[in-house]
């Protein structure tokens, strides 16, 4: 069963794929309990035993051993404002005996923090799921589990038991993007045009507000335009231009064949990628 804390009057809901995130503002991690806190006593007695001895941790025999994890096929996560987002994080490792379970905390920007637990589907790979969010239910006021200050680079932290009731905490074993996600508009005038004659390519870069369940426009950030002849499969960059205050763009190039205008924003550390739907141009001559 999935486990996690939520704010003090808040309603809980389990199943092994749902995780609240708890920021700074909206709650207070408390202690490890339960089955947590006697697995971390057997991996503190082991770590106790190998500063004793001197020995490194993979050299203990039969210890189980964690060797990676990969998050969402490993793509970044990229959440909205209206939809719940579910990906999974394989943890990888080995033992004689074979893992058996996996409890995985997600750790992220200003205390963002996710953790669920799961029975490995072999004995070398253990999957849990995670179901995020930015945005409310329903007719409803409760906290949701993303804010803007979380976006960034998380950590994967996994405790595995093996088969034989050994276990092995990695932390720090994975690393992943955690995402704003983010839209873009383009607009080709005037059309058809003349051979020659200039184009104004309009649009305007967007990106998902955690903390207003809104899309807003993303300033300063720099977008390619690209084009695309109309026989070919191709788009090709042909200028790069900096968003506005209030994310619009605006350029503009000479006509010089048909074919589709676009902006492509290849995203930053803290936003997905987005590209807009090619805007087809007749140019006559």
């Amino acid at each position: 069963m999935s486990r996690f804390t939520a704010p003090h009057g808040d309603t809980q809901s389990g199943g092994r794929d749902n995780a609240l995130l708890v920021a700074p503002a909206r709650a207070t991690l408390p202690a490890p309990v339960g089955r947590l806190t006697s697995r971390g006593a057997v991996v503190g007695a082991v770590a106790v035993l190998l500063a004793a001895t001197g020995a490194p941790a993979d050299a203990v025999p039969g210890a189980p051993v964690v060797t990676g994890a990969v998050v969402n096929s490993g793509h970044d996560v990229i959440v909205g404002t209206t939809q719940n987002v579910r990906f999974s994080v394989t943890v990888t490792g080995s033992d004689d005996s074979g893992l058996s379970f996996a409890d995985v905390d997600l750790k992220g920007p200003h205390g963002g923090f996710y953790t669920t637990d799961a029975f490995c589907e072999t004995a070398t790979a253990c999957t849990t799921v995670f179901t995020v969010n930015a945005h409310l239910a329903p007719g409803s006021d409760d906290p949701v589990d993303l804010a803007n200050a979380n976006a960034g680079t998380w950590s994967v932290d996994a405790l595995v038991d093996a088969g034989d009731g050994e276990s092995v905490y990695a932390p720090g074993v994975a690393s992943f993007g955690l995402k704003r996600a983010a839209r873009l508009t383009v607009n080709a005038a005037p059309e058809p045009v003349a051979k020659g004659a200039r184009i104004t390519v309009t649009g305007k870069l967007v990106r998902a507000n955690w903390d207003t369940y809104r899309y807003a426009g993303y300033a300063g950030r720099a977008v390619k335009l690209q084009f695309r002849p109309k026989d070919s499969s191709t788009y090709t960059t042909v200028a790069t231009v900096n968003t506005s205050a209030t994310g619009a763009l605006r350029t503009t190039v000479k006509a010089v064949r048909d074919g589709y205008w676009r902006w492509n924003f290849t995203g930053s550390p803290t936003t997905g990628p987005a590209k807009a739907a090619g805007d087809y141009v007749d140019v006559r001559p």
